[in-house]
């Protein structure tokens, strides 16, 4: 099943435990993002982590010494924004998360509402609370509909994981009864848009992520080329409980390089 990464015309990368992890760029990443840019590949950094605007992930990478400009960054913000502008354009939302949540709601035109909201929008963030989980449990219950950033349930931190979003959103779900809607991968609508933004066809693009259960089968489902890297929550066992695989498994993406120049893995 392994691809040729010459061949491909776009690269969309998951970011934490492919790129880096937690303030730490990983081995490989500059001679792959320096690969891309010789062989003048499109590529866009994909991340579920709401937290972030596109701006702050750029300074993000810049403090570890890449330097990336903003439209190469896609997050499951923006996929939410998106897709409550599109469904119900200038709703109102009770959001729980960061900046890069606010931001994205705001610039779609979204108001922020916690007396009778259209939406409840749970993202990641050190803002939640059993405050604000009680707020958007008894807001849910009054009729507004439950939306999750993304259903990852952890993320890599650099002591070992954080609770993500899916977990997060689980005691609103538990307590109303109500189902969260998410935005971020695998939802083929988040995978869509990234080949959009990247001017490619799902054939002529790659997906390289460290998650079997939201980056590779988003990727397969779209159709793309798809690449686990090792180098992030995924091991060679973890592989073996799904029933789908990779076109490549790789150590890191150091070796997508290595593969395009014909090296010895």
């Amino acid at each position: 099943m392994a691809f040729d990464p010459n061949e491909k015309k776009g690269f969309i990368c998951d970011m934490d435990g492919v790129i880096y992890h937690g303030n730490k760029i990983l081995p490989g990443v500059v001679e792959f993002i320096d690969w891309l840019h010789r062989e003048k590949k499109e590529y866009l950094f994909l991340t579920n982590n709401s937290g972030y605007t596109p701006r702050e992930l750029r300074q993000k990478l810049f403090r570890m010494g890449l330097d990336v400009s903003e439209e190469h960054f896609y997050t499951s913000a923006l996929a939410t924004a998106s897709f409550l502008k599109e469904q119900a354009p200038g709703c109102s939302v009770y959001a729980i998360g960061e900046a890069g949540l606010f931001n994205a709601l705001y610039d779609a035109g979204i108001t922020m509402n916690d007396v009778n909201p259209d939406y409840v929008v749970v993202g990641e963030g050190k803002a939640y609370s059993l405050d604000t989980l009680t707020k958007a449990t008894n807001l849910v219950l009054r009729g507004a509909k439950l939306i999750g950033a993304n259903s990852d349930v952890s993320g890599p931190i650099e002591n070992g994981i954080a609770p993500a979003c899916g977990a997060l959103v689980s005691p609103i779900e538990m307590a109303t009864g109500k189902k969260a809607y998410f935005c971020g991968k695998p939802n083929p609508l988040m995978m869509r848009t990234g080949l959009k933004l990247l001017g490619c066809h799902s054939a002529e693009a790659v997906m390289v992520g460290d998650r079997m259960d939201t980056d590779i089968i988003s990727g397969l489902e779209c159709g793309m080329s798809t690449v686990l890297v090792l180098s992030g929550v995924s091991t060679a066992e973890t592989l073996e409980t799904f029933s789908y695989r990779p076109s490549a498994v790789l150590a890191g993406v150091g070796e997508i390089v290595k593969m395009a120049e014909g090296k010895e893995l």
